[in-house]
């Protein structure tokens, strides 16, 4: 029987969501880092995207502008220029301390995965950028906007927002926002409006 080509891309959309990267996780580092971490889910008509946040203030949290369509439009408080993050308000308050990455460091970094489970990617720090990182791990899809944080303290490093090329075997290089520069953008005042 032939397949008729609107549903071999039916097919193809349904099955595209249905990679998981990372390990399946059963918790977090610490209690700290699951009352901070915020699960984003949008469960669309033909594909469910996924992605994470994290508290960084009392009240306010973050993720990646990318990730816009998964967060309630009545809680952005805004986004940067330039820059591929987005503020908005939560109800959570308990923000994670945060520390400055440092190169060979171990981290871990949180996201959701197909099956909306929590996923956890060890990594270590290998690149540098003014306002980001690169981390070597298997992290993936549903990672954007997700916490890093030091594999020891459980300190907030990082806010996960893309990769940049294939690390090998042994994973991907995988960009974050270091976290005192998005702690830093929130202090100054986030006023651009939200993509």
């Amino acid at each position: 029987m032939r397949v008729r080509p609107p549903i071999v891309l039916t097919l193809m959309l349904a099955l595209s969501g249905c990679a998981s990267y990372g390990e399946s996780a059963s918790g977090f580092l610490n209690a700290q880092i699951a009352a901070a971490y915020i699960p984003l889910r949008d469960n669309g008509l033909f594909t469910e995207r996924d992605g994470a946040a994290v508290v960084v203030a009392p009240g306010i949290a973050v993720t990646n502008a990318h990730n816009a369509n998964l967060v309630d439009t009545a809680s952005v408080i805004g986004a940067l220029n330039d820059y591929d993050l987005l503020y908005f308000r939560t109800s959570r308050i308990a923000a994670l301390p945060s520390a400055a990455p440092s190169d060979g460091e171990v981290v871990i970094a949180y996201g959701q995965g197909s099956d909306g489970s929590l996923r956890a990617s060890r990594g270590i720090i290998r690149r540098f950028w003014p306002a980001a990182f690169g981390y070597v791990s298997d992290a993936g899809p549903g990672f954007s906007g997700g916490p890093v944080v030091d594999a020891k303290s459980g300190a907030l490093v990082g806010i996960t927002y893309g990769y940049l090329d294939n690390a090998g075997p042994s994973g991907r290089l995988m960009v974050a926002y270091r976290a005192d520069f998005v702690i830093a953008e929130l202090a100054k005042g986030v006023h651009a409006p939200p993509p």
